[in-house]
């Protein structure tokens, strides 16, 4: 169903690839758009036991896109450090494969939007997070995809000089 990796003495391992999911602070996500044109946009995410977290707008381009089509794929850079004598650049990335769904139910969905806030500012108080989500809750929704195939890659460089 998932094509292998053509180089595969650069696939990085499922460990790898949660590792980079893991540490990313964003991504693009790419959904069959309006009229046949992929649709891939830039979010911030939170990843955790095999399934990505967006927050989003009710309505829009991307819940239109999920309505038609729950298949998406997701692409984390991890490091694209530019060599320029080599004319190379000593990559890093991820892409995840999997199905997206709107989360519906509110208390969900508020643990969802919590947990994504807790990456992104850890030492912030519970009170001050509340009232963030609360002042953006109405036109808040949340996404989660399930992954069901990771496919992750390195350059070569990376991979003789044993970075993680």
């Amino acid at each position: 169903m998932f094509r292998e990796l053509r180089r595969k003495r650069q696939a990085l391992s499922r460990a790898d690839c949660e590792a980079v999911l893991s540490r990313g602070t964003s991504g693009v996500l790419a959904l069959a758009g309006d009229d046949g044109y992929p649709y891939a946009v830039p979010l911030s995410y939170l990843y955790e036991d095999g399934k990505l977290l967006f927050h989003c707008a009710k309505a829009g381009h991307k819940l239109d896109a999920v309505a038609r089509c729950d298949k998406a794929s997701f692409c984390v850079i991890d490091q694209d450090r530019v060599v320029p004598e080599e004319y190379t650049t000593y990559f890093r990335s991820v892409i995840a494969f999997g199905r997206i769904r709107v989360i519906g139910d509110d208390g969900e969905r508020r643990s969802a939007v919590e947990r994504l806030a807790l990456k992104y500012h850890p030492g912030d108080t519970r009170e001050n997070r509340n009232r963030y989500i609360d002042k953006e809750w109405a036109p808040l929704c949340m996404l989660e995809m399930t992954v069901e195939h990771l496919s992750g890659k390195q350059a070569t460089e990376l991979l003789q000089a044993g970075e993680k």
